[in-house]
């Protein structure tokens, strides 16, 4: 036993110049061979688009999906490369690793998921290929999501060589997790509550949970913002704000459930803001902001609108699913995170069981309580089975039914997240991966060329320094110099 601990404890090596360039050469080239043998484009996509038109009747071109998805697309992806990435710059020193590693994970991600999301979902069994339109790469980024949420818990704890393996297992246990959710168990989650922000969440804090560092004191230093970096992942948060609507709408039916979905993410993301602003205020001395407080919490009404976005919630309901995520979210920030990595020794950079984890669950099981709720005298009967696709092997499916099978789909995602994670995390405990030592987590300089910054002026006046145009009569003697 002592021999494993000592194996697991070795002396860290970030030096990442053979491993890092290995598995982006070797998985990439990997990707261009299954591409290749896999993937090709859909009907809509494909050169016989005007025969495909003909066939089914279409009056024009305009009625490509392309047209329809696009935008949405377009707005997902400003939040899996600009919201994600900025949003976890408020590290003193980890900029570039917050904004760069993000780029990375969802580089791969993107290319994994479609491969991976194809095999169970599009996959043409008398010719063996996968089809791919924009619908794909809409999920392709809601895919990489689960991995980017999942770095937000090591966020600057662990290595890009981590992170792809990270994003490799995270990636495949998405897709399982989806298929079972979404076609098995026939759950609605337009936004993802469960099969993105749980399984995302969960999945992350079993990781960090696995990997807990036990002097990672050493590098609290390093561990907490500044003016300039909480300012730019504010950036992050407005991006993720702003589009939020387009994420939890963007492969919802065309018509009244993609218009509905938008709304009632906007009114939640709407309220959630004022009781976040209201929570934070209340827990601070002389009712001072927290950003940490404004840049997550203000977002979780959106992660738990996620599910029930496209039922009849009411914009009310709406509201009311925002102003009490606001207040869980927040209060998980002031009082929950501290108790988990003292009592629990679960160390959670950003903050996801606050943001993603709880939200998503709760977001998961009010899609449960709005599904079983419904009835055809709200819905209407072509409603109902437009809302739940009530056809087929499910035509007969109740409301009440819907609801179980919602909520059964939330404890699998979470059950895929805590028990993935926690396989995943073992597997990042070998000392093979380069990752940081406790005393340099937090770190830019571990792997990136970093420029020298500015000279600072070495006599370093003790007292503000616009006293001295305030108080020009006070002798210098007044002052106190510190010597750099």
């Amino acid at each position: 036993m002592g021999n494993c601990c000592d194996f697991f404890n070795r002396q860290k090596n970030t030096n990442v110049r053979i491993s890092l360039p290995a598995v982006c050469f070797v998985w990439q080239i990997a990707m261009i061979v299954l591409f290749g043998v896999f993937i090709r484009y859909d009907e809509e996509s494909d050169t016989h688009w005007e025969e495909y038109r003909i066939a089914h009747n279409l009056s024009s071109d305009i009625e490509n999906d392309f047209y329809f998805r696009y935008p949405s697309f377009q707005d997902v992806h400003v939040m899996i490369f600009v919201g994600f990435g900025f949003l976890m710059t408020f590290l003193r020193r980890y900029s570039f690793g917050g904004v760069g590693f993000n780029f990375l994970i969802a580089a791969f991600g993107l290319q994994w998921a479609l491969l991976m999301q194809g095999w169970f979902h599009s996959l043409n069994l008398e010719t063996g290929k996968i089809t791919i339109g924009v619908e794909s790469l809409i999920n392709a980024d809601f895919c990489c999501a689960g991995s980017l949420i999942a770095y937000g818990a090591l966020l600057g704890k662990v290595s890009p060589v981590q992170l792809l393996v990270v994003t490799l297992f995270g990636v495949t246990l998405f897709a399982v997790e989806e298929y079972i959710i979404l076609s098995l168990l026939h759950c609605r989650d337009a936004g993802g509550s469960m099969v993105i922000h749980a399984f995302g969440g969960y999945y992350g804090l079993a990781i960090s949970w696995v990997l807990y560092r036990p002097n990672l004191h050493l590098s609290k230093r390093l561990g907490a913002s500044v003016y300039h970096s909480d300012v730019f992942a504010m950036i992050g948060t407005l991006f993720l704000w702003m589009f939020w609507p387009s994420f939890n709408s963007a492969i919802t039916d065309h018509g009244d459930g993609q218009h509905r979905a938008a709304i009632n993410t906007y009114l939640a993301l709407a309220s959630c803001v004022l009781t976040s602003v209201a929570i934070s205020s209340m827990f601070q001395n002389r009712g001072k902001l927290d950003m940490v407080h404004i840049q997550n919490a203000t977002l979780a009404g959106g992660v738990a609108m996620g599910t029930a976005a496209e039922f009849l919630i009411t914009p009310y309901g709406s509201l009311i699913v925002g102003f009490c995520c606001g207040i869980i979210s927040t209060f998980g920030y002031v009082k929950v995170t501290p108790f988990l990595e003292k009592y629990l020794k679960l160390q959670d950079t950003c903050g996801v069981h606050n943001l993603h984890a709880v939200p998503g669950m709760l977001g998961g099981f009010i899609g449960a309580i709005v599904a079983a709720a419904a009835s055809e005298e709200v819905y209407g009967r072509e409603g109902l089975i437009s809302v739940f696709d009530f056809e087929g092997d499910f035509a007969d499916r109740t409301p009440g039914t819907q609801g179980g099978f919602q909520a059964a789909g939330t404890c699998v995602a979470i059950a895929f997240g805590l028990v993935g994670g926690a396989i995943v995390g073992f597997i990042l405990r070998f000392p093979i991966w380069g990752d940081p030592a406790d005393d340099n987590c937090y770190d830019d300089e571990v792997y990136w060329e970093v420029p020298e910054e500015e000279e600072t002026i070495p006599p370093i006046l003790e007292y503000n320094n616009h006293m001295i145009h305030k108080h020009q009569d006070i002798s210098e003697s007044n002052f106190s110099v510190e010597q750099s």
